[in-house]
């Protein structure tokens, strides 16, 4: 398959990557967090169980899709440093894998709070904070992907200059929003605007996968 088709691919997998990700996160689990407090999260899910299955399919999607592009992007760069690319493949796929087995507490919620009738208010909240949490620790080992990626571009010759740098910045808020999420939640607040930046990111290099020219000599 030619570069130029690959790094197509890939780039309508990172546009489905962002597009199920952003949706789970804020259109699906988000309300159903809003009320804070355990018996309104409770309420909320019996309310509204199709936000709580929606957003497990679309992570389920956004899984999927990650994997295709982690094989793919190794595929398109292998060809600055394999290992490195390898690497950052390997990171990418362990960052999958964390997220799809925190999607298991989502799982639980559902066959306690809408199957199972019967679940305590407080261990369902419990649970969606689990899913919280493990969703960061896949985010450090896909910091550790995009700072690797970064590298990977900035030798690549097809992509702006100025896109490697960025990746590399939203490397460090990812990291950033993880520790702070898991080490000293009190301080998480404050780094949730940097994510911009790796929203930035990470659609500036979709775009480029789909539409830039330089890619074939990957």
């Amino acid at each position: 398959m030619p570069a130029r088709t690959q790094a197509r691919i890939a780039g309508c997998l990172y546009v489905v990557i962002i597009l199920c990700g952003m949706s789970a996160e804020l259109i699906f689990r988000g309300p159903l967090l809003a009320p804070g407090t355990a018996e309104g999260v409770l309420a909320a899910i019996l309310a509204a169980p199709g936000l709580l299955r929606g957003a497990i399919l679309l992570d389920v999607a956004m899984i999927l899709a990650d994997v295709a592009l982690a094989i793919l992007l190794y595929r398109l760069l292998r060809f600055v440093s394999e290992p490195v690319a390898l690497a950052a493949m390997v990171f990418r796929l362990m960052q999958a894998a964390v997220i799809a087995a925190s999607l298991l507490a989502l799982v639980a919620v559902d066959a306690l709070a809408l199957r199972g009738g019967g679940a305590e208010a407080g261990l369902v909240r419990g649970l969606m904070e689990v899913h919280g949490i493990g969703y960061d620790l896949g985010l450090i080992l896909f910091a550790v992907n995009t700072g690797l990626t970064a590298w990977l571009l900035a030798r690549s010759g097809w992509v702006p200059r100025a896109l490697p740098w960025l990746l590399a910045a939203a490397a460090l808020v990812y990291v950033l929003g993880s520790v702070t999420r898991i080490a000293a939640p009190e301080w998480n607040a404050l780094v949730q605007p940097a994510y911009g930046v790796a929203l930035v990111a990470e659609s500036w290099f979709a775009l480029v996968l789909l539409f830039g020219a330089r890619v074939a000599r990957g």
